[in-house]
């Protein structure tokens, strides 16, 4: 199991989202430059972040991104969600209904009837990581970057954002 990189991408570019004033937004060119990935790679992410209500899209020559709820009500599970699809990781093809003693019909009718045990696990560890991901915020984040980045490095994060803003 492997998310794409676009999950890691969107969880970080959503985070220079909180700070930025009320009525501004940032626009994709400079996520991506700051990110350094391509504007067309980060778009599609975007995408995906504004059709699932994460970000609102404002069009136009000032347009760009902003958060489109609270930040603490963002969790990384709906990053994860948008950006991944909502489908299971595990896709149990109930192979236990194809063994070899499945060609007993009353055998068949007894395990076909039964629950997928494999299954039961994966879908229960899923639920699992979906639960711990639902549990932590972009404020979560936000506030961990506090903790462990250098103020330095923080405040010129947030120059770099509030003067591309001014520029856009």
């Amino acid at each position: 199991m492997q998310y794409s990189i676009g999950v890691e991408y969107g969880l970080h570019c959503l985070v220079y989202l909180i700070d930025i004033p009320k009525d501004s937004t940032i626009g994709i060119k400079e996520l991506s430059a700051f990110q350094g990935v391509s504007e067309t790679y980060l778009s599609k992410i975007f995408g995906k972040l504004s059709k699932a209500g994460i970000v609102s899209s404002i069009p136009g020559v000032k347009g760009g991104y902003k958060l489109a709820k609270p930040p603490e009500d963002i969790t990384f599970w709906d990053v994860v969600e948008a950006v991944e699809g909502a489908s299971p990781i595990f896709q149990c093809k109930n192979i236990k209904n194809n063994s070899y003693l499945c060609r007993d019909e009353e055998y068949a009718a007894c395990t076909q009837a039964s629950s997928c045990v494999i299954n039961i696990v994966m879908l229960d560890a899923e639920a699992s990581m979906r639960n711990l991901l639902r549990n932590k915020t972009l404020t979560w984040l936000n506030e961990e970057l506090d903790r462990v980045l250098t103020p330095q490095s923080r405040k010129e994060t947030r120059e770099f954002f509030a003067n591309s803003n001014q520029n856009h």
